[in-house]
């Protein structure tokens, strides 16, 4: 199993930054892909970003250009660096790590933290 725990939330006015982190432990050698979805009132949850071990980052098109996603291996974290934000960005922000043991596959995330941008 993998637990995932993030922060970094909060408030911020239009056009400001935030940085969200999300540290991971357990079976962290079964981690394949480590992610950030989003989840606004009323609206499904959608990808932000992710990032696959050894890969390159993919970014939903709503984010490109002003979120920058990473990974500290040597600490188990995964790191979204949010700019420019907009009212829109506004929602519940999860970190997500998908891992294969054997042939199956196994999705965890963390407990979602607020992000909320002031107009």
């Amino acid at each position: 199993q993998v637990q995932l725990v993030e922060s970094g939330g909060g408030l911020v006015q239009t056009g400001g930054s935030l940085r969200l982190s999300c540290a991971a432990s357990g079976s962290i050698s079964t981690i394949r892909s480590m992610g950030w979805y989003r989840q606004a009132p009323g609206k499904q949850r959608e990808l932000v970003a992710a990032i696959p071990s050894g890969g390159s980052p993919n970014y939903a098109d709503s984010v490109k250009g002003r979120f920058t996603i990473s990974r500290d291996n040597a600490k188990n974290t995964v790191y979204l660096q949010m700019n420019s934000l907009k009212p829109e960005d506004t929602a519940v922000y999860y970190c997500n790590a998908w891992t294969t043991v054997l042939s199956d596959e196994y999705d965890y995330w963390g407990q979602g933290t607020q992000v909320t941008v002031s107009s």
